[in-house]
């Protein structure tokens, strides 16, 4: 039987408090990931309120007029995020899945950082040794993970994820409620990331696997399906 991975998305579409500014996930993050999974494994789409979850239009260009793998995604897999199920949904269901995987955007600062259900659904998916995964904004949703034991789930663990000079050279830093890098570095992680921005960067801990950027997304996938054997 194929693995089975659940694919948790952001469902904040507006960055708080910035009349409407649109964010949400982010193209290639997924595309790319589900380019390397789906012929191998069965996905599974949740985000926190369920139903759509909101594709960020500035990750449109140039993703849908110069990468094929982000235009056909597009253009052919809008049911996978226009019909999401609720994040509750999945608590108490880790033995049902082999993976959970969390695409970037900068909708999870928002929502999936703090997301309670979130959270506990890492928690369980963690506890039951299963791969844990995200590329990105993605690694938001781990920052506030505290195991059983008390101690973050990132401590000691080798983390990527989208570095302070990638925020800034976007002129994002301005709306972001913390800066990743710093919070991943706070959590005790030991932080990484490619010598040159936008370069690709792939780090494994164990079941624990995380991508600094989009051209980080392929490899994440790719480190996603070794993992799991496929």
């Amino acid at each position: 039987m194929a693995p089975k991975v659940l694919v948790v998305l952001t469902s904040c579409g507006q960055i708080p408090g910035q009349d409407g500014k649109q964010t949400g996930w982010y193209l290639p993050e997924f595309s790319h990931p589900y380019d390397v999974l789906s012929p191998k494994c069965e996905l599974v789409i949740a985000s926190p309120k369920g139903g759509v979850a909101p594709l960020d239009p500035n990750s449109l260009q140039p993703w849908i007029q110069n990468d094929s793998s982000s235009a056909d995604f597009y253009n052919t897999k809008k049911a996978l995020w226009e019909n999401t199920a609720k994040i509750s949904d999945f608590l108490g269901r880790a033995d049902e899945f082999d993976a959970i995987f969390f695409p970037g955007g900068h909708g999870p600062m928002f929502d999936l950082a703090t997301d309670k259900d979130s959270i506990a659904l890492i928690n369980e998916f963690w506890a039951k040794g299963k791969v844990t995964a995200a590329v990105c904004h993605g690694p938001a949703a781990f920052v506030n993970v505290k195991l059983p034991s008390g101690e973050s789930l990132l401590k000691d663990k080798d983390v990527s994820a989208f570095s302070n000079a990638e925020e800034d050279s976007v002129d994002m830093s301005k709306y972001m409620p913390f800066m990743l890098e710093d919070k991943i570095k706070e959590a005790g992680a030991k932080y990484h990331k490619a010598s040159e921005a936008w370069a690709p960067t792939v780090c494994v801990a164990g079941k624990l696997i995380t991508g600094q950027n989009p051209a980080s997304a392929k490899g994440v996938g790719e480190a996603i399906a070794k993992a799991l054997g496929v």
